[in-house]
């Protein structure tokens, strides 16, 4: 048998290779998926409707405690109410411009989501009103959509673009022109946006089957020539140009042509990009946070036993990377019916070099 020396450097196995971070908020009741953080340092969550009760599906974190936002009204569903009201919000994102916008899924637990309930609600941190209702339905949807993640391009066009990822096992993008209100969708059913058939993944040591969703993470390049995105169920990152998503007349063939497959970077749920080029994903079958240089190189921004189920990221003006830590696979939908969550939920975050990405006319 060879004799090893360890190295005086090498960590104990079994260790953590960057455990470091600030827990930001707490949740004993309410599981979090997405988080946005303003310029002002204002910190909004969503909590979607996936079988917990949940009496916000979109708050506000105020000195540590969960406040309904816009307002209790706004949060307050009920099937009479129809799409007026926020039904199950899964991403919140600040845009550009500073506001915020609300991606409803209109969807319960994910089932097939309910008229008028699929949507953009935007609204104006300043005054805290809504702004204005973007509704998704007709030929950019299926009868299966799941909206997932948004991010916004304010410099192009009349009045921006936003790009959303449909999760349902096929996937697909959509775009939305802001200005029109007018939404299509890209990429359904490619290889890039849908669920890698017979696709496993080991989160924490524990095989998982049951993960048959599509295009979940998405980013924007730091000039919004490009769109980053990945399938919750694979291990690969994508990217194609927004000019051929944005025009039309171009076709799924030719659009599909384009997509660049970047390589493995682990099963992820969200990502994030800087106004460096760096691009960062959630590992989730690793509790890890990992980033990409813009010259293909990959390191790791978070790693430790907490982070069960690393949801969404983002990057504030702060300079920090936000990241929500939810323990997903405990929760029944994809437990087996089973409920193993050990409260609490956390948002936390991490000093990181990068700046957002802000696209606007300004």
């Amino acid at each position: 048998m060879q004799n090893r020396t360890a190295s005086s450097a090498a960590s104990p196995l079994g260790s953590w290779v960057a455990p470091e971070y600030e827990v930001v908020a707490e949740f004993d009741d309410l599981m979090p998926t997405g988080v946005t953080v303003t310029s002002e340092e204002r910190i909004f969550v969503s909590f979607p409707r996936w079988g917990d009760e949940v009496p916000c599906t979109v708050a506000e974190v105020v000195d540590g405690r969960a406040v309904p936002y816009p307002s209790s009204g706004m949060n307050e569903w009920r099937p009479e109410a129809g799409g007026e009201r926020l039904l199950s919000v899964q991403s919140v994102i600040t845009d550009p411009a500073g506001h915020v916008w609300l991606l409803d899924t209109g969807s319960l637990a994910f089932a097939p989501w309910q008229a008028g309930g699929p949507k953009l609600v935007e609204v104006d941190p300043a005054t805290d009103e809504v702004v204005r209702v973007v509704r998704l339905e007709g030929a950019a949807v299926t009868p299966t959509t799941y909206l997932n993640d948004v991010r916004f391009d304010l410099s192009r066009g009349a009045g921006g673009y936003a790009y959303v990822t449909d999760s349902q096992p096929e996937g697909a993008l959509i775009v939305i022109d802001l200005a029109s209100g007018e939404s299509w969708s890209r990429l359904r059913g490619h290889a890039s946006t849908r669920a890698v058939d017979g696709f496993r993944a080991i989160v924490q040591g524990i095989v998982r089957e049951n993960y048959q969703v599509g295009a979940d993470g998405i980013a924007i390049s730091a000039d919004g020539s490009d769109l980053f995105y990945c399938p919750l169920s694979s291990r690969r990152l994508y990217r194609v140009g927004t000019a051929a998503l944005l025009d039309r007349s171009v076709s799924e063939e030719e659009v599909g042509a384009l997509v660049v497959d970047l390589g493995d970077k682990a099963a992820s749920d969200g990502l994030e990009t800087d106004a460096e080029g760096s691009v960062y994903a959630t590992a989730y079958e690793h509790s890890a946070v990992v980033k990409r240089d813009p010259d293909g190189t990959f390191s790791t921004v978070l790693h430790a036993p907490e982070l069960l189920w690393p949801d969404t990221l983002a990057l504030a003006d702060n300079g920090h990377l936000y990241l929500s830590v939810n323990q997903l696979p405990r929760t029944p939908l994809f437990n087996d019916g089973v409920d193993t969550r050990v409260p609490p939920y956390r948002i936390i975050r991490v000093p990181v070099s990068g700046r957002p990405v802000r696209l606007s006319r300004a």
